[in-house]
């Protein structure tokens, strides 16, 4: 018998095989529950972040405070005395996380490398090798390249079977081909923006946030909107006198100049509001701290920090080597400022009272030095040697080293294609501090010329073509599988 409607009219007919869409609002809080409980805790964090509605499931269950109490050590139900603020909770996740970034260093690492610019380099008798990318910066799921700066350097060129020599390297300026930052998906390497630099001039350097990106062009700073209509923003030509390293906080870009002199440039009047004398040498890095202080580096050895508002000197910090300061690197959660020589010496002082903690030379030279935002264990340290090194902030010793295996090419080699960027995997292999590095092939550890830290990944920019992502994992052991 065929049903019918309440009012009397036509049979209401079931249609067999007819399905009922259902969205993810719609799912039963239980089942949420059960499917929230399969997962780690980080992936945990990362579903309370999606919607309102899984938020509220995570934080009835408290699925946060059983699996971080699981995980010390206690049983599946807290008991009531445990339980703790969200704010004490959210302290104690993040804790939790930079144990496990510190952890994975110590563990295995895989390579991804893609092409992302195709630059050439003009070395003495040698016309075809290629350039470094330049540099890199990484943030919010995205990573920004771009283009090398002009700067000189000696660096060892090893050939296969005949002895190391030193040759002198002169990096040019970027072909105007290739005149372009390029902001990359962290997740897929899919290539999502392109910013052309005006005038075919060269870029020296960069940096972004999620509305902007600026960089300093030649003698000039110029902005390039993210979002909406794109356009730039240009300082008036020659306000810059030849500008080697830049750093901002809106809305203001410190720009390290060769005659010595850091100038403060307003992005939004687009004019140089002011000129701090700092140094006599050019100033090859620099750093701003939170309490509005400019941190600089220059080729003489020195490192300068003034305040920015002010301009007026706060101390100066000497490397006992007197050779160029190449890398800055500012931790606020510490107070610790880190250091790279040309020597290949890495420094840190303690800027609460401007002591030196440490001083150890851990490669040829150094040309990055960088760390996780928050974290205040460990960093990453690169330099012409190619050799990705893990130090301990607290005492510059050097907890671990990588470069790539000496993969063969060809069918041995492992390549995906990902939304149009081919995209190879390698094998990253740790030596020790014994390992003799000139025996290692030059192609297992191209120079690194800048890097980023993530969550248990590095981003390098090396002496090519490629973008290197180094992901790294603890390994596992038989506590862990339990």
């Amino acid at each position: 018998m065929e049903g019918t409607s309440s009012g009397g009219g036509s049979p209401v007919k079931k249609r067999r095989g007819s399905r009922v869409s259902v969205s993810i609002q719609g799912v039963n809080h239980d089942i949420l529950c059960m499917i929230f409980a399969l997962l780690d805790i980080f992936d945990l964090v990362r579903c309370s972040a999606v919607c309102k509605s899984w938020n509220e499931v995570i934080d009835k269950y408290k699925l946060l405070q059983i699996l971080y109490h699981k995980l010390q050590g206690g049983s599946m139900v807290p008991s009531s005395k445990s339980c703790f603020p969200e704010r004490s909770l959210k302290a104690c996740i993040e804790q939790l996380a930079m144990e496990h970034h510190r952890l994975s260093f110590q563990g295995l690492t895989d390579i991804e490398q893609w092409k992302g610019h195709s630059i050439r380099l003009h070395v003495n008798h040698f016309s075809n090798l290629p350039i470094r990318a330049g540099k890199c910066r990484m943030k919010m799921g995205l990573i920004l390249t771009g283009g090398g700066d002009k700067d000189y350097t000696t660096v060892p060129i090893v050939d296969s079977g005949a002895i190391s020599q030193l040759l002198e390297v002169c990096w040019s300026y970027p072909s105007s081909k290739d005149n372009v930052m390029r902001l990359w998906s962290l997740e897929s390497y899919k290539c999502l923006e392109e910013h052309f630099l005006p005038d075919l001039a060269p870029l020296v350097d960069f940096d972004f946030d999620e509305n902007k990106i600026v960089g300093l062009v030649r003698n000039r700073m110029c902005i390039w909107r993210r979002n909406g209509k794109r356009s730039i923003f240009r300082s008036r030509e020659g306000t810059i006198v030849n500008g080697l390293c830049m750093s901002y906080i809106d809305p203001e870009a410190v720009v390290g100049c060769e005659d010595g002199t850091a100038r403060v440039f307003d992005m939004y009047s687009k004019q140089c509001s002011r000129i701090i004398r700092v140094n006599s040498g050019p100033l090859r890095c620099l750093a701003l701290s939170d309490d509005q202080c400019v941190v600089s580096g220059s080729s003489l050895g020195n490192i300068t920090i003034s305040g920015l508002s002010s301009g007026q000197q706060i101390a100066r910090l000497r490397s006992t080597d007197n050779t160029v300061i190449r890398t800055l690197c500012f931790n606020p959660c510490s107070q610790l400022l880190f250091a790279g020589s040309s020597a290949g010496y890495a420094s840190c002082w303690d800027l609460r009272t401007m002591r030196t903690l440490w001083r150890n030379r851990i490669s040829r030279d150094v040309y990055s030095m960088q760390h996780l935002s928050g974290d205040t264990s460990t960093m990453a340290a690169g330099g012409t040697d190619g050799v990705l090194r893990i130090l301990d902030q607290n005492t510059g010793e050097v907890v671990a080293a990588y470069v790539m295996e000496d993969s063969p090419a060809g069918p041995a080699m492992a390549s995906s294609r990902k939304t149009g960027t081919i995209v190879e995997r390698k094998k990253g292999r740790r030596i020790t501090e014994h390992t003799h590095i000139e025996s290692i092939p030059s192609s297992c550890r191209p120079p690194i010329s800048c890097l980023a830290v993530g969550m248990q990944k590095v981003v390098t920019t090396n002496n090519g073509k490629y973008i290197k992502m180094w992901k790294f994992r603890k390994e596992q052991t038989s506590e862990d599988l339990m």
